[in-house]
């Protein structure tokens, strides 16, 4: 068992970009695991596989030794090579392109050690441990686990240097609408696009090649693209309708098509595919940069970048379209650091993988063969897939005040399940907490660009919000409580997806728990997660003990 700690070892030093001490790693792993697999191969080892006891002990460390052997060759010693071979220099921007070349270079073995690791992983779940010495089973246990994750974080480097030269233009010239996404007016997927732009790539360099606001973008009279009536029953035909709605529905998807041909109507080039951001995702990548000087003076920093962005701005210029255009400016600066390769690519790597992981940066691509790369990742901004590994629920927010309110909603969501019938279905119960933390006198404290002024027909102050959760398909809708009393909530059906939504208005300081609840297809111990709207704090998700004592069951 010595190839366990060797394997996860070998990992951290790959993906710490440490080249020498993983090769180091893998040669040793690599003696380990050729004499492991000799010794349990031995003709000698087989004859006692059949005596009791002793035997299915046998049995299993062959088992193990056989895949520990495999992974070293197939995919930890390649991959340390490789690793070997690159330095995180490598992909910083030379003015402003990107050497893709070791990306292309590296496809091959990356493909190699993700199927390799996809095999072992799938080899060691079928491996039965149960008539196993416990020292035995704890080290099946805790490489099966070791190579669970390495399989992932390969799978997605695999994924990475499969799509990221495809998208900056390895292969031709690539034009991408960039929307970013403002959560001071919150839309399921994150908030309004108030600033769009569009990038161009070619051979690794990228360009801001157009910069625009959603004033540039008329109101179309009919959808620019055909609906579903799940889409216009739930979110309206204003979904097809302005820019800053296209994200009214939580599939992503579906609304980079509305953004890409609303483009293509407005400016005439139909974009290869839509990427979003929003403002936290900019602080993140501002660790990256260090602090930003804006055309205003203004020093942004990853500290103060939020604030700055999605409320002193709004204090500052009573006008939309000079907000619209700072945000912009904003923008333009830090991707202007970040091309121009005054980032350190090991913060950058970071930044976009937790802003990834809060599903705050989003892709869509209209080549088929990079949108399969994407399809079952964060950046894919699809609904949430249920499987083995977990049960998903889908929470979901979409402003009602009409105004940057936003940044004063503050919400928690807690799961729970309980099996309380004879036939083993669960019952789930998805709780959403929202809270209106704008103090008491924001009705005259706050602009009333970003109170609304009561246009809409929402109090200066208050916050409004249409919520909407999604259970997974199968499950049958039980119904919604606010603050433990039944209340009426509007019940669909989106793409199979049983649909509970409401709208809910608070005034400053005030509170409010909405449940949700569901009864399961089948029994069920799977996890239970929550993919939500990312607002402007990191959304806090906890599991709680449900009781069979629910008005909702």
């Amino acid at each position: 068992m010595a190839s366990v700690p060797l394997a996860s070892e070998i990992q951290n030093h790959v993906f710490a970009n440490e080249g020498a001490a993983a090769i180091r790693a893998s040669t040793e792993l690599g003696h380990h695991s050729a004499n492991a697999a000799n010794l349990t191969s031995d003709v000698v080892w087989r004859a006692f596989e059949v005596l009791p006891y002793l035997g299915p002990n046998l049995v299993t460390v062959r088992q193990l030794a056989a895949v520990v052997d495999n992974v070293a060759k197939n995919a930890i010693v390649p991959l340390a090579d490789v690793v070997g071979a690159i330095k995180m220099n490598d992909f910083k921007p030379v003015d402003g392109a990107i050497d893709l070349r070791p990306l292309v270079d590296a496809q091959s073995q990356f493909a190699a050690a993700e199927s390799a690791l996809s095999a072992a992983d799938r080899q060691l779940a079928s491996i039965n441990t149960s008539a196993n010495v416990p020292e035995i089973r704890n080290g099946a246990n805790e490489l099966s686990a070791s190579v669970t994750q390495a399989s992932r974080s390969v799978g997605d480097v695999d994924r990475a240097v499969r799509l990221v030269p495809n998208m900056l233009g390895a292969s031709g010239p690539r034009n991408y609408v960039l929307l970013f996404q403002n959560p001071a007016e919150l839309r399921a997927t994150g908030g309004i696009a108030g600033a769009v732009a569009l990038l161009h790539t070619e051979n690794g360099k990228i360009a801001l090649a157009q910069q625009a606001s959603s004033g540039d973008f008329p109101f179309y009279e009919t959808p620019v693209l055909p609906l579903s009536d799940e889409t216009r029953g739930l979110y309206g035909d204003i979904t097809g309708q302005y820019i800053q709605d296209v994200n009214l529905t939580p599939d992503f998807p579906q609304s980079a098509l509305l953004a890409r041909e609303m483009w293509k109507r407005q400016f005439g080039v139909e974009a290869d595919g839509v990427v979003s951001i929003d403002p936290v995702s900019l602080s993140y990548l501002l660790k990256a940069t260090g602090p930003i000087t804006l055309p205003t003076g203004d020093v942004m920093t990853s500290d103060n970048a939020v604030k700055l962005l999605l409320s002193d701005v709004y204090a500052r210029y009573e006008n939309p379209a000079d907000q619209d255009k700072f945000f912009a400016a904003a923008a333009a600066s830090v991707f202007s650091a970040v091309s121009s390769g005054n980032a350190d690519p090991v913060e950058l790597i970071k930044a976009l993988a937790q802003a990834g992981s809060e599903h705050r940066v989003l892709v869509w691509s209209a080549h088929p063969e990079d949108q399969a790369v994407l399809a079952d990742t964060t950046l894919a901004g699809g609904l949430p897939v249920s499987d083995a590994t977990g049960t998903r629920f889908g929470v979901y927010l979409n402003d009602g005040t009409g105004a940057k309110m936003g940044m004063y909603l503050d919400t928690k969501v807690t799961l729970g399940q309980v099996t309380c019938r004879k036939d083993g279905r669960p019952n789930y119960g998805v709780t959403v907490t929202l809270t209106n933390t704008a103090p008491a006198d924001a009705a005259t404290s706050l602009s009333d660009y970003v109170t609304g002024a009561g246009v809409y027909g929402v109090a200066p102050g208050n916050v409004k919000t249409v919520v909407s959760v999604y259970g997974v398909p199968g499950m049958q809708n039980l119904g919604v409580t606010r603050d433990g009393a039944v209340v009426g909530y509007h019940p669909a059906t989106d793409s199979s997806y049983p649909v509970s939504a409401l709208s809910v208005e608070l005034a400053p300081g005030e509170s409010t728990v909405l449940e949700f609840g569901w009864l399961g297809e089948r029994p069920d111990k799977s996890s239970l997660i929550a993919q939500m709207t990312p607002g402007i704090n990191q959304n806090e998700t906890r599991l709680v003990d449900s009781s069979c004592e629910s008005a909702l069951w």
